[in-house]
């Protein structure tokens, strides 16, 4: 594995601030009414992108995920302005405003979406890396998806299908406690997801997600089995959300109480109290990162105020077309 420094460190607080704060705007600007629709927001699991963005090779791997997936593509290298744009809708967005929130997208950068379907991208990450495989691409594929998509039907024709011909995959579910307002605890007899993996006799196990250098190493190692030809990893990521599944949650199922239980191993703070117990930075110096990362966000806000609304013929063009209907001719 690529070793740990202390510019990983530094860059792990500045990234994954900037994550956090980038989604807090967000829940700000949904309120305004400035972001429609759903809006499912990372906080807390920020962990989980900076482990796995140090055990990949940015350019070559694919990343696929669910609805929750504003930041990954922001990790991989995508412009946060043309995210934060894209949730506004407008034409400046990684999707030119037609993709929203839930469906972020940047082949460029690997970062193959943003699904809505529950469960969905499971199958599609497997047949990525099918096509990897099969035109001997060096590359690997690192499938997410929530608890809840865990409990689909989906995940066991992938997970059969992935260890049969040993596609270059790694499964990853974001166990965050809870499917939409569910607990684990009631969505089986048992808590333990990773061992779905073993009626498959794929390689699997639990990770300490609030850590983004235990995700490190075992997405390392589960990397490396894949792109070495040995097959697919699963890997059950625990971690926590301290937003609701989407703004729209009331989260009655839970008490502030447990929220603040999981606050004490927040992500970000471990990785900060790691900082300063090395000396790694002075107050000062973090105090200039806290403002490069606010001047961030404010020049994502920013970006996106005041870009443009797509025309509207433009949905057309990404629809239908019809080659002897000249009327509509396509921009596009």
């Amino acid at each position: 594995m690529k070793k740990i420094t202390k510019e990983t460190y530094l860059n792990w607080y500045e990234e994954m601030l900037f994550w956090r704060k980038f989604e807090d705007k967000l829940a700000q600007v949904y309120i305004q009414q400035k972001v429609r629709g759903f809006l499912h927001l990372y906080n807390g699991q920020e962990a989980i992108l900076a482990g796995s963005l140090h055990a990949m090779e940015i350019g070559k791997d694919r990343m696929i995920t669910a609805y929750r997936n504003h930041v990954q593509p922001i990790g991989l290298g995508v412009d946060p302005k043309r995210v934060m744009a894209e949730l506004y809708g407008k034409a400046t967005g990684t999707s030119m405003g037609l993709g929203g929130s839930m469906h972020i997208f940047s082949k460029e950068h690997n970062f193959f979406g943003g699904h809505g379907i529950v469960g969905g991208q499971i199958p599609l990450g497997a047949g990525m890396a099918f096509g990897d495989k099969y035109f001997k691409r060096d590359n690997v594929t690192l499938c997410f998806f929530g608890d809840g998509a865990a409990r689909q039907g989906t995940l066991h024709e992938a997970f059969n299908m992935a260890m049969n011909w040993k596609l270059p995959v790694v499964f990853c579910v974001e166990n965050n406690g809870y499917a939409m307002g569910t607990s684990v605890k009631r969505t089986a007899s048992h808590e333990d997801i990773w061992k779905l993996g073993l009626g498959y006799e794929m390689p699997c196990g639990p990770v300490d997600a609030m850590n983004p250098e235990k995700v490190a190493e075992a997405m390392d190692e589960a990397i490396s089995r894949a792109r070495a030809g040995e097959g697919p990893t699963f890997l059950d990521l625990k971690t926590y959300r301290y937003r609701g599944h989407s703004m729209s949650d009331a989260q009655k199922y839970r008490t502030k109480d447990e929220v603040k239980e999981y606050q004490k191993i927040d992500p970000i703070t471990q990785v900060l109290d790691k900082i300063k117990e090395n000396e790694w930075a002075s107050e000062d110096e973090i105090k200039k990162i806290d403002k490069r990362v606010k001047d961030r966000v404010s020049e994502c806000e920013k970006f996106a105020d005041e870009s443009d609304f797509p025309e509207k013929d433009i949905m057309y063009d990404v629809v239908y077309e019809q080659e002897d209907y000249p009327f509509l001719p396509h921009k596009l």
